[in-house]
């Protein structure tokens, strides 16, 4: 039996989505549709992800007035 590794981000309390481990890195699924940019997409490190995560949360806060 292997195991998966997986990761929850979460930014502001509200949850981004999560990133699970492949080969080459890690998979990120939006579970919000503010993070859908990112679906899919495949970060080296989870701390990359989290990041894209933030400064898009940091974008939408700029362009609503946040």
């Amino acid at each position: 039996m292997s195991s998966t590794q997986a990761f929850a981000i979460e930014v502001r309390g509200r949850s981004a989505g999560i990133v699970v481990a492949e080969q080459g890195g890690f998979m990120f699924f939006a579970a919000d549709g503010v993070f859908r940019a990112l679906d899919r997409r495949v970060f080296k490190h989870v701390g990359q992800a989290e990041r894209a995560a933030v400064e898009i949360a940091n974008d939408r806060d700029r362009h609503h007035g946040r």
